[in-house]
């Protein structure tokens, strides 16, 4: 919040932002701003710091998602709907 002179401190963000950064503990709470800047921050509660259900459900899709074996390709298929052979004809010009 540039122009607002703020920086917030919180929880690791769930999702990219171009002007955030993820901080570790350490530098979380050492963290000085200009002169003139409010400091706004967010505590986590340790006691709900762990993963929710949903958080697991997700974990769970994924890893059943990187489990499902793809079907068998053919060399010979290009992706682009048309079968190609990898070998090619050329007419002699001798």
């Amino acid at each position: 919040m540039y122009a607002e002179s703020t920086a917030v401190v919180g929880p690791l963000a769930t999702f990219s932002e171009p002007h955030s950064y993820d901080l570790c503990e350490f530098h979380a709470g050492r963290l000085t701003v200009p002169r003139g800047w409010e400091v706004v921050r967010h505590e986590i509660d340790v006691e709900d710091s762990g993963p929710t259900g949903d958080d697991l459900l997700a974990l769970a899709d994924a890893v059943r998602e990187a489990a499902r074996p793809e079907p068998p390709r053919n060399p010979a298929d290009d992706g682009s709907g048309t079968r190609r052979g990898h070998l090619r004809v050329l007419p002699d010009i001798t």
